[in-house]
């Protein structure tokens, strides 16, 4: 049964950070929109570099675990450790289009072309008439979050041959303060007004909770060594 557990310093303090950017989001959202845009959550700030070192925190904390507790593992242990590693360095890598406005890098023929912003980054691609942003990124993401966070840690505690299937892949499932820590901020984050950067400050809410994910799951367990469990 999902139940509130006592929180670590370290999620104390990522879940204290969430309620101040939060707080911040609402008051600017809500009295200066101007300022939200242009400053709060302006594009290469500390909203969007926030969101590129949370998920950059993520991939590396994989990779630790891959050469730190992966001997006597199973393949799909490492290729499902591996898999969130490289997913979470790649979406890392677009939110700041790969470095290429921090070392003033020129987007090549192909992104000139098709990217929205002219960046180069494959979020903001669009292929025959199809925005993949609002596609994938947008709508796909949104089913596939919705279906993880409120969906599946109930499934995982119900039902035996879905948990065996979660832990074989190493996914890590969501605590009941992570639901509702994703659930109060999209609330708040959709009663906004309509500001052009307030989903910038999503992505960094979505980052930050899924390093707290990944951090302490329910299945904290599929992480440890064998040697460790056997002890």
């Amino acid at each position: 049964m999902l139940r509130f557990k006592k929180l670590t310093k370290v999620e104390s303090f990522l879940f204290f950070a969430l309620l101040i950017v939060l707080a911040l989001s609402v008051y600017f959202g809500f009295t200066d929109k101007v300022y939200f845009d242009t400053v709060f959550a302006q594009e290469d700030g500390a909203i969007e570099y926030g969101t590129f070192f949370f998920l950059l925190c993520i991939s590396i904390l994989q990779f630790i675990r891959l050469f730190t507790a992966s001997k006597d593992k199973k393949v799909l242990w490492k290729l499902g450790i591996l898999f969130f590693g490289i997913l979470f360095l790649f979406g890392a890598g677009e939110e700041i289009s790969w470095g290429q406005r921090i070392f003033g890098i020129e987007s090549g023929e192909f992104f000139q072309g098709n990217n929205l912003q002219k960046e180069t980054n494959f979020h903001n691609l669009e292929v025959g008439g199809v925005k993949l942003n609002k596609l994938i990124f947008s709508q796909l993401l949104t089913l596939v979050m919705a279906i993880y966070l409120l969906i599946m840690p109930f499934l995982y505690q119900k039902y035996k041959g879905i948990k065996k299937l979660v832990d074989m892949f190493v996914i890590p499932v969501p605590q009941l303060s992570h639901i509702a820590a994703f659930l109060i901020n999209t609330i708040f984050i959709a009663i906004l007004p309509n500001l052009s950067r307030k989903w910038e400050v999503y992505e960094l809410f979505f980052a930050v909770i899924f390093l707290l994910i990944f951090l302490n799951p329910v299945n904290k367990s599929i992480y440890l060594s064998e040697s460790s469990t056997k002890s």
